[in-house]
């Protein structure tokens, strides 16, 4: 089974608020979001699917949102829990291995929990070849994933474990850690899961 198939089945298997990564109140991720930037920032929300992070956005007035994702079957499920605000966010069903952005399109690039399915150093490569092309100069970067001491597999595949001094390596030169906070997710059937949330300022070019 590929990766969209897997998730496709994923969230047709069970109410998005069944799913393991689900998340009544989206933190800390609008925490660190808000102390980034102000609601005219460019966001992109990558591996967003069915996640109350863009309704959390929208109601803190954030206009200008994308969400993408692998699932249509997720991205279905934010726009019709969004109604009439769906038109004011813009949906992106792609592989963000492939997708194509917008050079320098946004000021924030949010990911929780794609980057640490990402087991290859050559999609890291390419995922991360994404971010520095759709990233604007002096953009932030939030990105959550399991923490080291996690289980190597979720959801049926493997995973990379990361402490915030290996996600910085990572990204490579030229992306400074403002902050990072090691937080524990409940999972909708009472499971404790420790992420490793980290958000990144990208340099000045030339420092």
């Amino acid at each position: 089974m590929d990766n969209k198939a897997h998730w496709e089945a994923k969230y047709r298997g069970a109410s998005p608020d069944r799913l393991s990564w689900y998340q009544a109140e989206p933190e800390p991720s609008l925490s660190l979001i808000r102390a980034a930037v102000t609601g005219e920032a460019r966001i992109i929300d990558v591996g967003g699917g069915a996640s109350l992070l863009v309704d959390a956005l929208l109601a803190a007035g954030y206009g200008r949102l994308t969400v993408l994702d692998l699932s249509a079957g997720a991205l279905a499920l934010a726009r019709a829990r969004l109604g009439s605000s769906a038109a004011n966010v813009r949906w992106i069903e792609a592989d963000i291995l492939d997708a194509s952005l917008p050079g320098e399109g946004y000021e924030l690039w949010h990911d929780r929990a794609v980057f640490h399915f990402l087991t290859g150093a050559a999609e890291r490569r390419r995922y991360l070849q994404r971010l520095r092309g759709a990233l604007a100069q002096e953009g932030h970067v939030v990105i959550a994933t399991f923490a080291p001491e996690e289980p190597p597999r979720c959801s049926g595949l493997d995973v990379v474990r990361y402490s915030p001094e290996r996600l910085r390596a990572e990204l490579g030169p030229g992306f400074h850690l403002v902050q990072d906070i090691s937080y524990r997710h409940q999972t909708p059937d009472g499971r404790d899961q420790e992420f490793t949330y980290c958000h990144f300022r990208r340099e000045p070019a030339g420092s």
